[in-house]
């Protein structure tokens, strides 16, 4: 059972790390659009509202489908001075308590509220404030509820992880932990 409830967790990962992956692609094009910019406002003093957006519309896009990779990443900033005075029993206990009490219902608030979000954008055909700006704002607003269900789909998976991993501290299962250690180096003892 603690077997299965890992391949599901790493199902899930695979599935983040995918549109993890896909966000960091994207910084190809903001780089491309970001040298343009600047090379056609410093030598030809033109200027571009709607490149400006694009840019900012990359960046918003690359950080949102990024969140629960870098979760899973063990990327996010920790108070790590204090947290690794803990054996990673402890620290298990932290995660959990973290993804249940915080996490999940951060996400579920942003979905929720997000989802309505680009509803409205949606039907009322928003736009940029600018005269020259881009269009189609929804799409932008988009990604917002899409980051969250990316990082609380982050989420489950850590949390599956580290109730596997007590499980078999209790049950002393050292083929699960060893499984455990060995796909991700959080688990190893202190």
């Amino acid at each position: 059972m603690l077997k299965r409830l890992f391949y599901l967790s790493l199902s899930i990962e695979s599935l983040v790390k995918f549109f993890g992956k896909l966000g960091a692609w994207l910084s190809l094009p903001l780089i491309f659009i970001i040298i343009f910019d600047i090379i056609t406002r410093r030598f030809f003093i033109l200027g571009s509202t709607k490149l400006q957006e694009m840019e900012w519309h990359l960046h918003s896009a690359i950080f949102l489908l990024a969140l629960g990779f870098a979760y899973i990443r063990n990327s996010h900033v920790r108070i790590e001075i204090v947290r690794e005075m803990y054996p990673s029993l402890l620290k298990a206990i932290f995660e959990i308590l973290g993804v249940l009490f915080f996490l999940i219902p951060y996400t579920l608030m942003i979905i929720y509220y997000g989802i309505d979000f680009v509803y409205r954008s949606f039907n009322l055909n928003e736009v940029s404030a600018a005269l020259t700006g881009l269009s189609h704002r929804w799409i932008i607003k988009s990604f917002i509820p899409l980051g969250m269900l990316l990082l609380l789909l982050a989420g489950l998976s850590i949390l599956i992880k580290n109730v596997i991993f007590i499980v078999a501290k209790v049950k002393n299962d050292k083929e699960v932990i060893n499984i455990l250690i060995k796909k991700d180096t959080e688990f190893k003892e202190s």
